[in-house]
């Protein structure tokens, strides 16, 4: 079983940064894939970044290749979501989550945090 807690949400001017934490407690952190999904009001929820065990290999959307980067630290079973040139559009409830297999379905993870608010203001 894993918990995770999200941090680091907030409201932003378009062109500002924020970085986002997801804290893991339970055992076995290093073995999951992480991810960062969003939902925003309306909308269905998508995907945002991933990374693997080890952090060597990473996959963003497209909206957002190029302004955020996902890294993790298994010492302190946290991952993070860098997020740079933040637009309007970026604004949404970001979810961490954790699971066995690569991919970009929310289905492929079984562990999720509670969500935090991300709000870019223009």
């Amino acid at each position: 079983q894993v918990q995770l807690v999200e941090s680091g949400g907030g409201l932003v001017q378009a062109g500002g940064s924020l970085r986002l934490s997801c804290k893991a407690s339970g055992r076995s952190f290093s073995r999951y894939i992480m991810a960062w999904f969003r939902q925003a009001p309306g909308k269905e929820r998508e995907f945002v970044a991933s990374i693997n065990w080890m952090g060597q290999v990473t996959d963003y959307a497209d909206s957002v290749n190029g302004r955020f980067t996902i890294s993790r630290d298994n010492a302190k079973n946290t991952v993070y979501l860098q997020m740079n040139s933040l637009k309007p559009e970026d604004t949404a409830v970001y979810y961490c989550a954790a699971g066995p297999q690569w991919g970009k379905s929310e289905y492929l993870y079984d562990y999720w945090g509670q969500g935090t608010q991300v709000t870019v203001s223009s």
